[in-house]
């Protein structure tokens, strides 16, 4: 073939030449001669190599049983080279944690399950966390490697951190609820949560003489409790592990504290919190019996009130993003939320920010009547009221306790802190007031400010568009006016009246309390949501939506964030009696004005990702009670109890796919308007985003669905 091809080029074809740009023909490039010698000579070097492999490997002798060996090796090396492709996938820099729910799942092979195992140490606490859900009810409801590829890190996680011990139980507790009683009695998941709750998974002997050991006769540094902490960040490392010292395992039998058992088998480590939370969802289910909403906040205000003598303890709300202590329930600000068969109720709650509450000091206690001379007097500096800081220290030290010392969850912390302020330190509610602050900084300045008078005019006239209404108190829906009134205000009012309010680390936190209803599918939805809002921030889609957190802590009880400065469409129309449109007017000024302008976007970014939510979970039991409008102009869905293709009593009467209303339509500007080709937009990039990354929506879906009851 050769030696043909290098006749026809001598014979047939004219020699190669290259012309350039300006049509100069050049000298000859290639030889035929050269071509064909270096033809053979590549043809000779493969003729070589092929008999080097034959020497090498030689032919097997063909035989009956030859087809089925060969197959067999084949399969062999096939598996080989598909193991070596996992592996370097496993070690690659794009394997995350949604990656390896996804292979931990679907993978069969318990080798692949134990390495995803033991990979789950080196991601982030807070990724993992994300996940929780995912992985116990894989643990709870698939196969023995698997729950022995996932315990090693859920008990490593326990023994580092009293929160995730609690989390951990908890969801064991409603992932479990679905067995039969006979399997749900003996099953891995129920084991491990009382493995749990009996509190045998406490940090190991690293803690003795590594961690901060609180020994009888060792003093805690009240600034610690008091001084807002450093700056940090709130992901716990798996060096915390030995630094979390457990106050069951280090409070002896003392004169100063004999309440405390000896030995180290008592679990107070868990008891203080779990008691709390027991005591909020107690309050709940009374609540649900009585008939009347004023019953239910006369109740619910005479329950904090009796809950609050037990404060301040080693409690926290596991809702927050940072390590607090509980010291005080405001209970006249606590309201019972609008359900017609439950009786859900939002709280507010006063904590001090802290560095670690498991082994912070806890501040004593205020009593309510002491507020004004706590307040007046150690508001002032030392040198000003005559008294040294230690002497100061002392007399706050004396302040009486009242808690109530046999209750369960507060017994954590015994022994008498000692409460002390850094010398130099003011806080906002000293007698110099920020408006006087304020008035001297302004006098200060020597160059005089000058203002036209329209433009005077302008910014009087958008003060007072952007002040916002205020609700009328309603019998039938006690919650319309805590709702509406905004958060800076009720926290400024709160912590005028609060003994703990000149505190530089205080802060106010609030949460929803839910018995009889199941959370689970919520957090569902929290993760889909967050997936989703984690996606369309990836690939710059401008959507809006506001994921609020879950905390599950049974099959029917649970709590969940309150979406701020948020009231609900009907008590926007109830109180004002106005279409959407008009009160967006009334809210948020004329159709020029860049407040309102400001509101619509956000009301379209918002609307929009709400409506592929909708779409793409199928939610359902969507009214005007479910939507909530913050007081930026978003919309805010929430209660996502019937989702993928579940409906209220299974009637399946809702056959939208998401909710757009002709009042949602005139707020974008009508069927014609720029907005509402901008909704239309954003849709389609949205769900084109969506579509990208599917599988990391779709895997938390599937992974949830082992167990469920069809």
């Amino acid at each position: 073939w050769v030696v043909g091809l290098s006749d026809g080029m001598r014979g047939c074809s004219p020699p190669l030449d290259i012309i350039s740009e300006d049509a100069v023909v050049l000298d000859l490039v290639i030889n035929p001669e050269v071509a064909l010698k270096a033809c053979q000579e590549v043809l000779q070097k493969v003729k070589l190599l092929k008999e080097e492999e034959e020497k090498r490997d030689p032919p097997r002798q063909i035989t009956q049983t030859c087809p089925q060996s060969q197959q067999q090796n084949g399969d062999q090396s096939s598996a080989a080279a598909k193991q070596s492709l996992l592996l370097r996938l496993f070690e690659s820099k794009l394997f995350d944690v949604s990656m390896a729910m996804s292979y931990l799942y679907k993978s069969k092979e318990p080798g692949v399950q134990a390495y995803i195992g033991n990979r789950l140490f080196s991601f982030s606490d807070e990724d993992v966390d994300f996940h929780l859900p995912q992985l116990l009810n894989m643990y709870v409801h698939m196969d023995e490697d698997m729950g022995d590829a996932i315990r090693p890190y859920v008990v490593h996680r326990c023994r580092q951190s009293i929160a995730f011990s609690l989390q951990t139980a908890w969801l064991l507790g409603a992932y479990s609820s679905d067995m039969h009683i006979s399997t749900q009695r003996h099953s891995r998941g129920t084991k491990l949560r009382k493995l749990i709750l009996s509190d045998e998974l406490k940090p190991h002997a690293a803690s003795k003489g590594v961690g901060p050991s609180l020994a009888p006769d060792s003093q805690i540094n009240p600034t610690d409790a008091y001084l807002s902490p450093s700056k940090r960040t709130h992901q716990r490392s798996k060096s915390d592990a030995t630094h979390c010292t457990s106050l069951g395992t280090s409070l002896k039998r003392t004169a100063s504290n004999p309440k405390v058992e000896s030995g180290y088998d008592e679990p107070l480590r868990l008891t203080p919190q779990r008691e709390f939370i027991k005591s909020l969802i107690s309050i709940g289910k009374q609540l649900a019996t009585l008939p009347t909403k004023e019953q239910k906040t006369w109740q619910l205000i005479s329950e904090l009130s009796q809950l609050n003598h037990k404060l301040p303890a080693r409690v926290w709300l596991p809702t927050a993003a940072f390590d607090h202590h509980v010291v005080r329930m405001p209970h006249t600000q606590a309201v019972v939320l609008n359900s017609k068969d439950k009786a859900p109720y939002i709280i507010y709650v006063e904590v001090l920010e802290c560095e670690r509450f498991e082994t912070s000091g806890i501040p004593l206690r205020i009593p309510e009547t002491r507020i004004r001379s706590a307040r007046s007097a150690d508001n002032l500096l030392p040198e000003c009221i005559g008294i040294t800081a230690e002497q100061r220290a002392v007399s706050f030290s004396t302040v009486p306790n009242y808690d109530n010392d046999d209750e369960a969850w507060s017994v954590d912390d015994i022994g008498e802190l000692e409460v002390e302020l850094p010398e130099g330190h003011t806080s906002s509610s000293d007698n110099i007031s920020q408006f006087s602050v304020d008035s001297i900084t302004s006098t200060e300045s020597k160059e005089p400010v000058f203002m036209a008078a329209g433009d005077i005019r302008r910014r009087l006239s958008e003060n007072l568009a952007h002040t916002p209404t205020t609700f009328r108190k309603d019998p039938e829906d006690p919650s319309a006016v805590a709702l509406k009134e905004p958060w800076k205000e009720k926290v400024r009012r709160i912590r005028e009246g609060s003994p703990y309010g000149h505190l530089p680390n205080w802060r106010l936190l609030s949460v929803i309390v839910k018995c009889g209803d199941d959370l689970r599918q919520e957090l569902l939805a929290f993760q889909v949501l967050s997936q989703l809002q984690s996606i369309w921030e990836q690939e710059r889609v401008p959507l809006w939506i506001k994921p609020y957190k879950i905390l599950v802590m049974s099959s029917d009880s649970g709590m969940i964030e309150p979406v701020l400065n948020a009231v609900s469409l009907h008590q926007v129309r109830k109180q004002s009696q106005l279409s959407l449109l008009d009160y967006f007017l009334q809210e948020h000024g004329s159709y020029t004005n860049e407040a309102f302008l400001t509101a619509r976007r956000n009301f379209v970014e918002s609307c929009a990702g709400y409506s592929l939510i909708c779409y793409l979970l199928q939610v359902k039991d969507r009214h005007n009670g479910n939507i909530l409008l913050d007081s930026e102009g978003h919309i805010i869905h929430i209660d996502f109890g019937f989702i993928l293709s579940s409906s209220p009593r299974n009637l399946g009467f809702e056959t939208s796919a998401f909710k757009l209303t002709s009042e949602f339509v005139d707020v974008m500007g009508g069927l014609d308007g720029d907005m509402f080709n901008y909704y239309k937009v954003l849709m389609l990039q949205g769900l084109i985003a969506a579509r990208k990354h599917m599988e990391k929506v779709v895997q938390i879906v599937e992974i949830m669905q082992q167990g469920t009851v069809s």
